[in-house]
């Protein structure tokens, strides 16, 4: 999955909060509309279209400016054929997750001869991190935010994802991990949150204090085994015996390369064909 279709997935499973974000005032009723534009049909890949009362929302998320055809066209492109379609006012906002390299201007309009059509641009890197850092629907893009201590953003991000509820703190903590890639080195990312979320778990507590008793290298091996296998069953469902029994021989490092890797796992298959690449 892109960075920009991750950012699209996040709206669309929390419109209201995203919309309330972008617009700066509370919104409720918001719906997602399909993505698919008639006329020559069109398949928008990052971006999400919200209905509001009396008003559509459309909402880009872009990596970078480069795209063909240009991003201001598009925008137009868009704005036209939602207007067809709904015959509604429509605010168009383009999300840019990252600054431009060169320092390349960034275009808020189309404009050729005496045609104009404006969008509104969000930098996320002049954002202010704080309700990023306070709504759990917008915490994965908050590493994105603006901050003079890089580092200090992350652990506040790692420390706030640690407080989601249980049950919603892996996939969050998952996205979140994979938006800080556009920002931090993997190996940061990659302490901090096994540092700061993993190690605090009652769970984990709970498997190291057994594993202690056995000796302190093969506690450690132990414990890492039994929280993968309930990562991955929690996941993915009750493994095989095949499996199990192939996660029983592997090695503390493997164990935790997989404890990273399984993030991105959505069938046994994923898992399969880790272990046969091990």
């Amino acid at each position: 999955m892109s960075f920009d279709n991750l950012c699209k997935l996040l709206s669309e499973k929390h419109p209201e909060t995203f919309a309330s974000w972008v617009l700066g005032t509370p919104q409720t009723g918001v719906t997602v509309l399909k993505t698919e534009l008639s006329i020559e049909p069109i398949r928008a890949d990052y971006v999400t279209f919200l209905q509001l009362e009396g008003r559509i929302l459309h909402l880009e998320f872009q990596t970078k400016l480069e795209s063909t055809p240009p991003l201001p066209l598009r925008m137009l492109d868009y704005w036209v054929r939602l207007y067809r379609l709904y015959r509604l006012p429509i605010t168009q906002v383009v999300v840019l997750l990252l600054p431009p390299k060169d320092e390349i201007e960034i275009a808020t309009a189309f404009t050729v001869e005496n045609t104009r059509h404006e969008y509104r641009v969000i930098k996320m890197w002049e954002e202010n991190p704080e309700p990023f850092l306070q709504d759990s629907a917008l915490l994965p893009l908050a590493s994105l935010t603006a901050t003079n201590q890089p580092p200090v953003l992350l652990e506040q991000i790692v420390q706030r994802v640690n407080q989601v509820q249980t049950t919603q703190r892996p996939e969050i903590s998952a996205y979140t991990q994979i938006l800080a890639g556009l920002k931090f080195k993997k190996d940061l990312i990659r302490r901090l949150f096994r540092e700061g979320m993993m190690r605090e778990s009652v769970i984990y507590q709970e498997i190291l204090e057994e594993g202690e008793q056995r000796g302190r290298q093969e506690g450690r091996q132990e414990g890492e085994r039994n929280l993968v296998l309930r990562q991955l069953t929690r996941k993915l469902g009750e493994l095989p015996p095949g499996m199990r029994e192939q996660l029983e021989i592997l090695s503390l490092e493997q164990l935790e390369n997989l404890g990273e890797a399984l993030l991105d796992f959505n069938t046994l298959l994923d898992l399969e064909a880790w272990l046969a690449n091990k």
